[in-house]
């Protein structure tokens, strides 16, 4: 008899009916059951706005490509119409509402949303070193950090991570951009094109062989023993999770800016990609400090990734992994494959999250084609799990003809055309498979 923390596998399946579609590998919808409104506390995403204007004029001189925002690292808001009429085409269903991306896979400096959260911890790391060293006073001009003397400085500290790949992107660039010495512990799951791009910008990339869990322990391994070693946790960082947060007072600006306004009677779904759940989780704290309980935040994992699902499900929360539960966490949304979730987003997300789903790998290629043939955007696979979420919901759940839906993209500027190319084609396949699959 199997036992899985304490109880034996078939108790768990019958307490946890939800279950029995994780361990099976079939698509399934959770409603969060303990949902609630959260207090107000926007003291720090108010602290992370400050540093990161603090840090504008360094980002714009440094960064062209922020320069039309004053330094400020944000993406669009766009309508995606035609591909809401293709889901709706698809799957025989109509999204009440309209149908938003919110492009992060455009987000400047390392095109994916893990710049927001990556970015700001490395920000507040040298902001710090460099406050405490007499380096920086109070109120002067942040583009000094573009100057031999302060990458002089940096260059005798490490920053290092764990990652899948895109959050090792966004600390790997600015990191050295800045002048620190970086090593980024790359999981097997990450794509070769994002080692070799870290690699061509100087940084030091250990491979593992086994998954994104392993990395980020081998990353704390080596901050304990080395001197001048800053590790950054994608699992524990509140400044990571912050840096996130940041991304809702600018979306409130720019339903405003469309004419949308958030509240009971014109509610806001947001359908969110998650892996170990730190970027998502702080997006989705910081929506509800804007919104309340007029954002209905929904998370998207892989068939066989479901580590925040599962945690949120049997409650046992950043104490699960997937492979207690005989789940492989092979996907092809290298972003996603990660096996327990975040123990701080775990703790937000208690009574923050509205509801999870798990959707194919075949699925999200499908998407990632429809995507590119009917809004000329390619995102990466990780990025298309949203697009799911608008049919699950008003299956599930029945949506307001007034809604407004914004599937949030994640990750794929940066990647290689031959890659892009390589993913419309199998983009294509797979959609064709699932249409015969369905006949």
């Amino acid at each position: 008899m199997q036992i899985i923390h304490g109880k034996p596998r078939n108790q768990w399946l019958k307490e946890v009916p939800i279950l029995q579609a994780l361990t099976t590998r079939v698509e399934c919808y959770w409603i969060n059951p303990n949902k609630m409104n959260l207090p107000i506390d926007k003291a720090p995403i108010d602290e992370a706005e400050e540093r990161l204007s603090r840090f504008a004029p360094y980002l714009a001189k440094r960064f062209p490509e922020t320069k039309p925002k004053n330094g400020m690292i944000e993406s669009p808001l766009i309508r995606v119409e035609h591909m809401q009429a293709a889901l709706e085409q698809q799957h025989s269903r109509t999204i009440p509402g309209h149908l938003f991306l919110k492009c992060d896979h455009a987000l400047p400096i390392s095109g994916s949303v893990k710049a927001r959260g990556g970015i700001y911890e490395v920000l507040t790391y040298a902001e710090k070193l460099a406050s405490e060293h007499g380096l920086l006073k109070q109120h002067e001009d942040y583009s000094q950090f573009d100057s031999p003397a302060f990458r002089s400085f940096f260059a005798s500290y490490t920053i290092a991570v764990g990652s899948t790949g895109n959050l090792g992107l966004s600390i790997g660039l600015i990191a050295e951009t800045l002048g620190f010495k970086v090593d980024v512990h790359m999981s097997s799951e990450a794509k070769q094109w994002k080692k070799n791009l870290l690699k061509r910008n100087g940084v030091n990339v250990i491979e593992h062989q086994s998954d994104y869990g392993e990395a980020v322990k081998q990353g704390r391994i080596a901050a304990e023993r080395k001197p001048r070693y800053y590790f950054i946790d994608d699992e524990k960082s509140a400044d990571l999770f912050f840096g996130y947060a940041t991304a809702a007072s600018r979306l409130k600006k720019q339903l405003l800016d469309e004419g949308i306004l958030i509240d009971e009677h014109h509610p806001l779904y947001v359908y969110l990609p998650c892996g170990v759940g730190g970027a998502p989780g702080g997006i989705a704290y910081g929506l509800r400090q804007e919104f309340g309980r007029h954002v209905h935040i929904i998370f998207a994992e892989p068939i066989d990734s479901p580590c925040f699902l599962l945690g949120m499900s049997t409650q046992l929360y950043s104490e699960v992994s997937v492979q207690d539960f005989g789940l492989t966490n092979q996907t092809a949304a290298d972003g996603l494959a990660v096996g327990r979730p975040s123990e701080l987003s775990s703790v937000y997300m208690k009574g923050c999250l509205n509801a999870c789903y798990t959707i194919s790998d075949a699925r999200l290629y499908g998407y990632l084609a429809d995507l590119i043939e009917t809004e000329g955007i390619y995102a990466e696979p990780s990025a298309q799990a949203g697009f799911y979420g608008p049919i699950l919901t008003a299956r599930n759940e029945g949506i307001l003809e007034t809604a407004t839906h914004i599937v949030w993209s994640t990750g794929g500027d940066m990647v290689p055309i031959e890659t892009r190319q390589e993913d419309y084609i199998r983009g294509k396949n797979e959609r064709e498979r699932l249409k015969n699959n369905q006949s």
